[in-house]
């Protein structure tokens, strides 16, 4: 397993690094020269005769100047262009040990490489005048080198306009949740995490790998029967889009759960017979005992906003004591209709909200959402004691003290029915006995896994939600110990 850390963690981090006895030059000076290894690799290999670093006055600038430096000492070509009118101590050193061309005016002619060292990590609104065209100079390069972070993307991934597309990042330190997360996931290119001595005191963002999820899916004794892997529910009621249910059905089939039981609403019934033999299908009437022995439940696809869908939930979280997955309709009456499962309820909930979703629940715009993504969801979870899955090309997952970001994804998954297939997945998972806060990072990651396979097999356009299921199979066999 990975770790991430925000913007600000980085930040405390490296003071915290430097009051402990090592030099914010030291620091600098292996900053660039990480950032210099990469960039002679990137120029040998595009066979590229110069660099340019485009530097701004901060730190970020001032580990530009070193790698310029280094580079020039090797016999390489490294010219800077700093249009700077203030510097940081560690900056104005770097600046006055490069002996090469420092441009001071804006350049004309196109470079092959440009490394962008204009703003680190610090950047608090969209970029102005100077500074918006040195990252059009820097977009219009051949292949672009970014150091810690593309110059204009913000906390959580929210890049600014205008914003450097790197082919390449070289993140200083430890990961940066920036990188992973919405636009980060587009902008930052392949990401080297350079190790220079910074290590957070503070716990990190779990950013899972295959050995993670694969540890969810052990090898299985021979004599076993279904009973041994528990039982899921998925509760579509009398659903308005019938589809909801199947999908999340179906998805919950591959998740090795041991019985999955279908339960659906009088209009519904007669459409469902026959369609998933593999589920225990049930007319929904209301609660019974046979819902309740289930040892998870998924709530609200396609189910519609209704007080007796909210008289549901009400009942489930005063009488479950399973895991309760809530999605789609199940949040949104909640938004309208107010949180009726305090921290007081029997049951383990997950809540699984798209931007949109979320941004009812909480009261606020989704573009505040997305800026806030990590901070909200983490505080929702804490406040609710439930576990919040943010779903977004790059999911936050939380329980309000621990964070993952999931790193698996692809746009084949941009299509209605790919939440319904979490959902189902996630129950299943829940129901043969995963934790809740794992349960979530694993169906995530399987999601994701399952989308990239989808895309690689049939292209980023055409896959749909049943394409995603087909391949579930296949994203549980893909993981590697």
């Amino acid at each position: 397993m990975k770790y991430s850390y925000s913007n600000e963690q980085m930040r405390r981090a490296d003071a915290d690094t430097i009051a402990s006895g090592t030099s914010a030059r030291e620091l600098m000076e292996r900053a660039g020269g990480a950032l210099a290894d990469v960039v002679a690799r990137a120029m040998q290999q595009r066979g590229a005769q110069e660099a340019l670093f485009v530097c701004g006055g901060g730190n970020n600038g001032g580990d530009g100047f070193v790698a310029a430096r280094i580079l020039s000492e090797r016999g390489l070509r490294a010219e800077v262009l700093c249009l700077a009118q203030h510097y940081s101590a560690e900056c104005a050193w770097a600046r006055e040990a490069f002996s090469g061309e420092c441009h001071a005016r804006m350049v004309r002619r196109r470079y092959p490489l440009i490394v962008d060292c204009l703003f680190g990590t610090g950047l608090s609104r969209a970029p102005e005048g100077e500074s918006a065209a040195l990252i059009e100079l820097i977009n219009g390069a051949d292949y672009v080198v970014s150091a810690d972070i593309p110059s204009g993307l913000g906390e959580n991934g929210i890049a600014y306009s205008p914003c450097v597309r790197a082919d390449e990042t070289v993140c200083m330190g430890q990961m940066k949740n920036c990188l992973l997360m919405a636009d980060g996931a587009d902008l930052a290119g392949e990401i080297t995490v350079a190790k220079i001595g910074i290590s957070s005191k503070e716990e990190g963002a779990q950013v899972w790998e295959d050995g993670d999820a694969r540890a969810w899916f052990p090898p299985r004794r021979s004599n076993v029967h279904k009973g041994n892997f528990g039982s899921a529910c998925i509760l579509a009621g009398d659903a308005a889009m019938s589809g909801a249910a199947f999908l999340a059905a179906s998805a919950c089939l591959k998740s090795g759960v041991g019985y999955t039981r279908l339960e659906v609403g009088e209009r519904l019934f007669p459409h469902a017979v026959g369609r998933l033999p593999a589920c225990i299908l049930q007319e929904f009437v209301a609660i019974s005992g046979e819902i309740l022995a289930s040892n998870s439940i998924a709530v609200g696809m396609g189910a519609g906003i209704s007080e007796r869908l909210y008289a549901i939930l009400d009942e489930l979280g005063q009488t479950y004591s399973g895991t309760l997955v809530m999605d789609a309709d199940a949040l949104n009456t909640i938004a309208e209709y107010g949180m009726c499962m305090g921290k007081e309820r029997s049951c383990s909930l997950v809540m699984t909200p798209h931007p949109k979703e979320f941004a009812r629940l909480i009261g606020k715009d989704v573009k505040e959402v997305l800026a806030h993504a990590v901070e909200y969801a983490k505080a929702y979870a804490r406040e609710n004691g439930l576990v919040l899955v943010l779903k977004n090309n790059r999911s936050i997952i939380t329980d309000g003290e621990r964070v993952a970001i999931n790193p698996t994804g692809s746009p084949a998954l941009a299509k209605g029915g790919s939440g319904d297939v979490l959902t189902g997945l996630l129950a299943g998972t829940c129901g043969r006995g995963v934790p809740p806060f794992e349960a979530a990072c694993v169906s995530s990651y399987l999601l994701g896994r399952a989308g990239e396979i989808a895309a690689s097999e049939m292209g980023e356009y055409s896959p749909d939600a049943t394409d995603i299921i087909r391949c579930i199979p296949k994203a549980i066999m893909s993981l590697r110990a």
